[in-house]
C-alpha cells in the first residue's frame, strides 16, 4: 500500500473520530484544515475552538484555520503541503480551487445514503421523516454539493426511540470505517465509481429557530419525530406562559379526545402533555426559557403552569 500525504478538513466532533482513524493509520496526516476560533460563552470572552482543532493539537498535527479559503495565503499554504489526497468530514464548503489541488482528489463523507438528504441536515431530517434506516456515503468532491460519484455507502438503521443525537453518535463511528476504508481504496488503486441517480435525490436543507417550532395540529407520530428528530440540539420548542419551551424527549400517545391540538394538560405534579390531532404528546424532558433542562416531575415541583394553551401569549 503506498503511503498518502493527506489534507484533513473537518469542525465538530463528528469529524475527530474520522481524523483519527486516518493519523492512526500507515498515512500521514500533512496538515488539518478547521474553523477559526471564536468568541463564546457567558459574556462572550470566552474563546472556543473547535473540536478538530483540540485533537489536532493533542497529536501535534500542523492546523491551519482560514478565514478565507479563496485568500492567496491559504492557497499557497496549501500547496506547500503536497498532499496526495484530502479528505472532507463536516467542514464548509471548498471552492475548486482547493478542492481540485491534490493529485488523487478529494473525498468527502456525508451523512446520508445519497443521493437522499443532500444538504446541511441529513441525520436530523432522516429522523423527523421516520426514515427506518439512514447511513453515511463517501464520495469524490465536484462543482454541485453533494453530488459527486460515490466510492461506498453503509446503511445504519434508526430506531423507534432514537434521536438525531444517537444517530449522530453511531453514525460518527461508522464514518470513521468508511473514510479510512475510502482512503486505503485510493491507496491501492482499487478505487471505483458509482454515479448518483438523480431520479432519487431529496434534500436536508439547514434547520432555523424558526422552523424548529412544533405543530401540534397534526397526528402524534409526526410531532413525536420531529421533536426527536431535533433533539438534543438544537431542540423542537413551543411556548409555556409566553416563554420559549424547548422539549428534549417526549412519547406518543395516540387516543381519542375532542379537544383542539395544542392544549396543555398537567396533573401540576408529573404529568404534562399536549394536545395533537390524534393524541397526546407527554413530555419527558423539557427546558423553559430561562430554567435548566430538567425532567418534567423537577420541572413541575418548582413551577405552576398558568396558560393551558401554547398558541396564547
Amino acid at each position: 500500500m503506498k503511503k498518502l500525504r493527506i489534507v484533513f478538513m473537518g469542525t465538530p466532533e463528528f469529524a475527530v473520530h474520522s481524523l483519527s482513524a486516518i493519523h492512526q493509520s500507515e498515512h500521514e496526516v500533512v496538515g488539518v484544515i478547521t474553523s477559526t476560533d471564536k468568541k463564546g460563552g457567558r459574556g462572550g470572552k470566552k474563546l472556543i475552538e473547535s473540536a478538530v482543532k483540540k485533537y489536532a493539537q493533542s497529536q501535534d498535527l500542523n492546523i491551519l484555520q482560514p478565514k478565507n479559503l479563496k485568500s492567496p495565503e491559504f492557497i499557497e499554504e496549501l500547496k506547500n503541503l503536497k498532499a496526495d489526497l484530502q479528505i472532507v468530514v463536516a467542514f464548509r464548503m471548498l471552492p475548486e480551487v482547493v478542492w481540485n489541488m491534490p493529485p488523487l482528489g478529494t473525498f468527502n463523507l456525508h451523512g446520508s445514503l445519497l443521493p437522499k438528504y443532500r444538504g446541511a441536515a441529513p441525520i436530523n431530517w432522516a429522523v423527523i421523516n421516520g426514515d427506518l434506516e439512514t447511513g453515511v456515503t463517501s464520495f469524490k468532491l465536484k462543482h454541485a454539493i453533494d453530488t459527486g460519484d460515490i466510492v461506498i455507502q453503509r446503511p445504519l438503521a434508526i430506531e423507534a426511540m432514537d434521536n438525531a443525537g444517537d444517530v449522530h453518535d453511531k453514525m460518527m463511528m461508522l464514518a470513521a470505517e468508511v473514510i479510512l476504508e475510502t482512503v486505503h481504496l485510493v491507496a491501492n488503486d482499487e478505487i471505483s465509481f458509482s454515479p448518483q441517480d438523480e431520479s432519487l435525490v431529496s434534500k436536508a436543507p439547514k434547520i432555523f429557530h424558526d422552523t424548529c417550532e412544533i405543530n401540534f395540529d397534526q397526528p402524534c407520530y409526526m410531532v413525536f419525530n420531529f421533536i426527536r428528530g431535533l433533539s438534543p440540539y438544537p431542540a423542537a420548542w413551543t411556548r409555556l406562559d409566553g416563554k420559549q419551551f424547548d422539549i428534549y424527549k417526549a412519547h406518543a400517545l395516540i387516543t381519542n379526545h375532542n379537544k383542539p391540538p395544542g392544549e396543555i394538560e398537567t396533573d401540576q405534579k408529573k404529568m404534562l402533555r399536549i394536545t395533537t390531532r390524534d393524541g397526546y404528546i407527554e413530555l419527558k424532558e423539557i427546558k423553559l426559557q430561562g430554567k435548566k433542562k430538567m425532567d418534567v416531575a423537577s420541572f413541575l415541583n418548582g413551577y405552576t403552569i398558568q396558560n393551558l394553551n401554547t398558541s396564547n401569549p
